[in-house]
């Protein structure tokens, strides 16, 4: 019986998001006829690895989010003690959580984004860095922590300045109007376009994870022409930034002018969430494949070093 160790919980602000990641994923691999071992983490690195040393994985499933758990750092960790495990490499990792640096490489395998501007707190809150609405985001977060949308009108945008918290850098990128599309990608397939809709004012932190935060609708409705697009830049974002396993590319899909609208590429995410209100585990479900299924494909799949 092949042995997994699941990590899950973490230090970072998506930790909650994690906690709940990681029950399900044990649930499901216990389900598929894996020997599991959970292992929470926090704040001691040197009990994380005793934890797994004890435990002697096959492999380790990786349901930590945000920094420390899909940036590279407990990616460097499990290749240290090669292990083999869920998910990108250090590489990948780290460069999709750099969103500066992942849109580098995004354009420069020529694929549709949006214009952005890396802009110091002081300067923020001196003036607006483009023309309002635009949106204000960490580098370097995930799960749409730190998001902001300042429209016209809007006076927030010295305060959010003054309080920032997410590092020197703030990448500001202009709002795109139009709906919120997401693909997952396993290995080399795209398995679906799904539209996500939300009563609040984006999808951000609450619509992702709260009951009733968003609806989602999968196949999305729109021309066949931009859910090709969608399908295909998602696989070509998970080979330009070297992923492996499972990854998940967001878009906007602008078309209010009609279809087929203008897609843009946001961010590609190395560690999606698994949880129950989770986009992945959804296409995985519509394409026939059940959640034990996805979590024993991963395991799989699971790998250390590049």
């Amino acid at each position: 019986m092949t042995r997994v160790a699941v990590l899950f919980g973490g230090i970072s602000a998506e930790r909650e998001v994690s906690l709940a990641s990681g029950a399900q994923c044990i649930a499901a691999l216990e389900e598929a006829g894996f020997a599991v071992t959970p292992i929470e983490v926090g704040p001691d690195l040197a009990a994380t690895i005793a934890a797994l040393q004890a435990a002697r994985p096959d492999a380790v499933f990786n349901t930590l989010h945000g920094r420390f758990g899909e940036d590279g750092c407990i990616q460097g960790v499990l290749d240290w003690l090669q292990l083999p495990y869920t998910g990108s490499g250090v590489r990948a990792s780290a460069i999709a959580m750099d969103k500066p640096a992942a849109k580098a490489l995004l354009a420069a395998a020529g694929l549709p984004l949006c214009a952005h501007k890396l802009v110091s707190p002081e300067e923020l809150e001196a003036a607006d860095p483009m023309p309002r609405p635009f949106v204000v985001k960490p580098p370097n977060e995930g799960s749409s922590v730190g998001v902001t949308i300042l429209r016209e009108g809007d006076n927030r945008r010295a305060a959010i300045a003054r309080e920032w918290r997410f590092g020197p850098r703030i990448m500001v990128e202009p709002y795109i109007p139009g709906r919120e599309l997401t693909v997952a990608v396993m290995g080399d397939r795209a398995l679906a376009v799904t539209e996500i809709a939300t009563h609040l004012q984006f999808y951000d932190y609450e619509a992702k994870y709260a009951e009733g935060g968003s609806r989602h609708v999968i196949p999305a409705r729109i021309h066949p022409e931009a859910e090709a697009q969608a399908l295909a830049v998602a696989v070509a974002a998970h080979k330009a930034l070297g992923c492996r396993g499972v990854s998940r590319a967001d878009f906007r899909y602008d078309d209010t002018a009609g279809e087929p609208g203008r897609l843009f590429l946001l961010e590609v995410n190395t560690q999606p969430g698994m949880t129950t209100t989770s986009l992945v585990p959804e296409q995985a479900a519509h394409v026939g494949i059940p959640f034990p299924a996805l979590c024993a494909w991963m395991v799989g799949q699971a790998r250390h070093g590049q």
